[in-house]
C-alpha cells in the first residue's frame, strides 16, 4: 500500500493507462480484467449493508453504472471486484459502431469525463452468448438500449429484453442518453408511457418476470419529474436510477471542457443528487430509487443514500480511483452509517430529502 491507501500497482496500472488514448485505456482496462493481471478488492459484505432492491438481494448498496462492460466480456471478474451489483450494456438488437472517434475524453482537474460513444456494442445476438456463460451467483442487469435508425425504438427495447431478459436480473431502459439523437425524448409524457408499456407487457411474457428500472436524466425540469413520478407509479416500475450524464456545462477545465456530449463525474454530483431527492418527494418510497453521478468517495455514496437512493452506482470515479474505490465506499459506508447509530443502512435513506430538494 502507499501512503494515500491505495495499491501500489493499481496507482501504477492507473498511472498507465491515463497516458493512453481514454477509449484504448477504456479496452485495455477489460483486457486486463479479463486475463486476471487486474487486483480486485476482496468484496466488503455486512448485515448493515445487505439491502433489498426489486426482489434482489444485494450484499451491499454499491453497483457497477451501465456503460464500462458494454458488451459483457468481463462479468466474472467484475462480480468479483465487491460490486452488490453490475449493470451491462447498453445493448441494442443489432450491433452498430456508434459516434465517430473520438468520443470520450477525460477532464483529469474536474474528475470528469465527457462521451459521446452513442450506443456502440456487439448487438443482442453476440452477446447472449456471452451471459449465457456468466457466473451463477452475483446480481447482473442489462442496460436496453435502441439502434439509432430504428425507426420503431419502443421495439428495439423490447427485442433486446425478450431476447437476453431470460439471462440477467434485472433490465434498465435507457431513455436518457444524450449520444443518440431524440432519444431523451421518450422521457416524455405519452411516449414514456406507451415504451413502458410495452416493455412491461413483454416482461410479463418471460418465463420468469425480472424487475424493470428506468433510468432518466438529470437535465428534467419540474413538470417533467411530476410527470416521471406519476407514470412510474401507474406502470409499477420496479426502480428509476438518477441520473444518466449531463448536457449542461459547469465551469469546467482543460482543453476537452467544450467537447459535445454527456458529462459525468465530480460536477454531474450536484445537480444529479437534487433530481434524486426531488424524485424521492414525488415518489414517497413508493418506487426505490438508484443514485449515480460523481460518485469518488463513502461521503458521496452516503449523501446519495440520504437524499433518497436504496443502492447508487459509479463509473466515472474508477477512472481516477480504481477498483478499490468500490472496497473503499462499502468500507466508507459501514463506518458512516455505524457512526450515526443505525443498524442497516435502510434506516438512513431519504433523511436529507427535502434539504436537498430544496437546494438549487
Amino acid at each position: 500500500m502507499t501512503a494515500s491507501g491505495r495499491p501500489a500497482f493499481e496507482r501504477a496500472g492507473l498511472w498507465l493507462l491515463h497516458r493512453l488514448e481514454p477509449e484504448r485505456a477504456h479496452s485495455l482496462s477489460l483486457w486486463a480484467l479479463r486475463l486476471g493481471l487486474a487486483p480486485l478488492p476482496a468484496p466488503v459484505t455486512s448485515p448493515r449493508l445487505a439491502q433489498r432492491l426489486a426482489g434482489l438481494d444485494l450484499p451491499n448498496p454499491v453497483g457497477l453504472a451501465a456503460g464500462y462492460d458494454k458488451n459483457a466480456v468481463a462479468i466474472a471478474p467484475l462480480l468479483r471486484a465487491g460490486f452488490g451489483f453490475v449493470e451491462l450494456g447498453a445493448v441494442t438488437p443489432r450491433a452498430q459502431p456508434g459516434n465517430p472517434r473520438p468520443r470520450l475524453f477525460r477532464l483529469p482537474a474536474d474528475r470528469a469525463v465527457i462521451n459521446r460513444f452513442g450506443f456502440n456494442n456487439e448487438g443482442a445476438a453476440r452477446i447472449s452468448a456471452r451471459l449465457r456463460a456468466r457466473p451463477a451467483r452475483g446480481i447482473v442487469g442489462l442496460n436496453l438500449g435502441a439502434n439509432k435508425d430504428s425507426h420503431d425504438r419502443a421495439a428495439d427495447y423490447v427485442s433486446v429484453l425478450t431476447q437476453l431478459g431470460p439471462l440477467v436480473d434485472f433490465v434498465t431502459v435507457n431513455v436518457s442518453s444524450p449520444n443518440t439523437r431524440a432519444l431523451r425524448d421518450l422521457q416524455q409524457g405519452a411516449a414514456l408511457s406507451d415504451l413502458l408499456s410495452r416493455v412491461l407487457s413483454a416482461r410479463e411474457r418471460l418465463a420468469s418476470p425480472l424487475p424493470v428500472f428506468l433510468k432518466i436524466a438529470p437535465d428534467l425540469d419540474l413538470p417533467a419529474l411530476d410527470a416521471i413520478a406519476t407514470i412510474s407509479r401507474a406502470q409499477r416500475l420496479d426502480a428509476l436510477i438518477a441520473t444518466n450524464t449531463t448536457v449542461a456545462r459547469p465551469t469546467l477545465s482543460g482543453r476537452f471542457a467544450t467537447e459535445s456530449g454527456g458529462l459525468s463525474g465530480a460536477p454531474l454530483f450536484a445537480p444529479s443528487t437534487r433530481i434524486l431527492a426531488l424524485l424521492a418527494q414525488r415518489l414517497e418510497g413508493q418506487v426505490p430509487l438508484i443514485g449515480v453521478g460523481g460518485i469518488s468517495s463513502p461521503e458521496d455514496a452516503y449523501a446519495k443514500i440520504r437524499a433518497g437512493a436504496a443502492a447508487v452506482q459509479i463509473y466515472t470515479g474508477l477512472v481516477y480511483r480504481g477498483l478499490s474505490l468500490v472496497a473503499e465506499i462499502n468500507r466508507g459506508l459501514e463506518r458512516l452509517l455505524a457512526a450515526d447509530g443505525f443498524s442497516h443502512v435502510s434506516e438512513a435513506v431519504g433523511l436529507d430529502r427535502d434539504r436537498v430538494a430544496g437546494q438549487g
